[in-house]
């Protein structure tokens, strides 16, 4: 353990609380090494920190649930390779991992789209949700993105809104809200998906597809 991950670490515990860790156990969060960090407290270190992208490895590979949070906001994007992507969803082990890395440094890599694609057609749970969150995710933060590149998105929405898991069915609804409410023409086509899936068999596609269309026809008569 450096001396600088030591430091973080000793900060990071002297933060936590049991409050926090129940916080999270309330809202699904059941990590290994929980310490009860608030995020807005994360996020604040990080900022302290700046990008240090050995420190991030350093803190990823110490297993403590936020030393991983804060790993994701001070790694650099730039220097996250494929294989580095692949090895760091492996360790998802519960949905706010996910969603932070996934939304603090994996969708600003020139790797995103690819992985989206890749991870949502893998079987773990939180594997598949950060393919759909990366979705949800790059249609928020990647602004010079053309519509087409997203339209490759409908299609494994529509194949993976039958799975049942929670925490899949909610990130592919996430997805196709987000990619709807990126401009009028993707929220055409994104109701027009949601209305395929409210016609199916699925209890699951259906939840989504209601999910959906609230969300963005309420945004249509706003």
């Amino acid at each position: 353990m450096s001396l600088a991950q030591d430091q973080i670490i000793a900060t990071l515990k002297e933060h936590g609380s049991a409050q926090g860790v129940e916080g999270m156990l309330r809202f699904g969060s059941r990590p290994a090494h929980p310490l009860g960090v608030a995020i807005p407290v994360l996020r604040k270190m990080a900022r302290t920190i700046g990008r240090d992208h050995p420190l991030a490895l350093e803190l990823w590979n110490s297993g403590i649930h936020e030393a991983k949070l804060l790993a994701s906001m001070i790694a650099d994007p730039r220097l996250i390779s494929p294989q580095q992507m692949d090895e760091w969803v492996n360790d998802f082990d519960t949905w706010d991992v996910c969603d932070q890395v996934c939304g603090n440094l994996f969708d600003r890599t020139p790797h995103a789209y690819q992985k989206a694609v890749e991870w949502c057609h893998r079987k773990p749970e939180f594997v598949r949700r950060a393919g759909f969150v990366m979705m949800a995710e790059l249609a928020v933060h990647d602004k010079q993105a053309s519509d087409e590149a997203f339209l490759q998105f409908f299609p494994l929405i529509k194949q993976y809104a039958t799975d049942e898991r929670n925490f899949v069915k909610k990130a592919v609804s996430w997805a196709l809200r987000q990619i709807g409410k990126r401009n009028s023409h993707l929220r055409v086509l994104a109701v027009e998906w949601a209305d395929a899936l409210k016609q199916t068999n699925s209890k699951t596609a259906q939840w989504i597809a209601k999910d959906v269309l609230r969300e963005l026809q309420k945004q249509e008569t706003a």
